[in-house]
C-alpha cells in the first residue's frame, strides 16, 4: 500500500535543501546546523522524445560512488564524494580533504514501467531516461448529454 505522505518527504527534504542552500544552515534560533558532509547535487528534469530526462550534475564523484534505486514510484540518486587536494609552493604547505553524502528523491509519473529505467554516467553528469513517461496522453472528452439531443 502506498503512503498518503509519499511525496510529502520528498517535498519536505527538497524545501530543507533550498533552505539549507538560501539561508546557510541556520536553526530556528539562529545557531549553524551542524551538516558536514551533506551535499545536494544540481538536478534538471526534462522531456526529451516522450521519454522523462532527469540529469544530476555529480563533480569529481566516481560511478561507483553513485546508487540509483526505484521503490513505489520514487526514484532515489544517493552515493557519496571524496577529495583530496595537495599543494607545496613558495614555503607553504596546502592539505585540504572533503567528503561528504548526498541523496535526491523524485517522484515518477504513475504507471512507469521500471524495465524502462536507464542510467548512463559521463564527464560528472548522471543521466537516467524513464523511457515514455513524458508522454503527454490527452485528456478524453466526454459528451454531455441534454434536451438538446434527444
Amino acid at each position: 500500500m502506498l503512503s498518503p505522505f509519499r511525496g510529502f518527504m520528498d517535498l519536505q527534504s527538497e524545501m530543507d535543501r533550498m533552505f539549507d542552500e538560501a539561508f546557510g544552515n541556520l536553526t530556528r534560533r539562529g545557531e549553524r546546523r551542524r551538516t558536514q558532509g551533506v551535499w545536494a547535487p544540481a538536478m534538471d528534469m526534462l522531456s526529451e522524445d516522450g521519454d522523462l530526462v532527469i540529469r544530476a550534475e555529480l563533480p569529481g564523484v566516481k560511478r561507483e560512488d553513485v546508487d540509483i534505486s526505484l521503490s513505489n514510484g520514487v526514484l532515489t540518486i544517493s552515493g557519496s564524494t571524496k577529495a583530496e587536494r595537495e599543494e607545496k609552493s613558495g614555503g607553504y604547505y596546502l592539505r585540504e580533504r572533503r567528503s561528504g553524502s548526498f541523496r535526491r528523491s523524485v517522484t515518477l509519473p504513475e504507471g512507469v514501467d521500471e524495465s524502462k529505467v536507464k542510467a548512463r554516467f559521463e564527464d560528472g553528469v548522471l543521466e537516467v531516461r524513464v523511457q515514455g513517461a513524458a508522454v503527454i496522453e490527452e485528456p478524453k472528452r466526454i459528451q454531455i448529454e441534454g434536451p438538446d439531443n434527444e
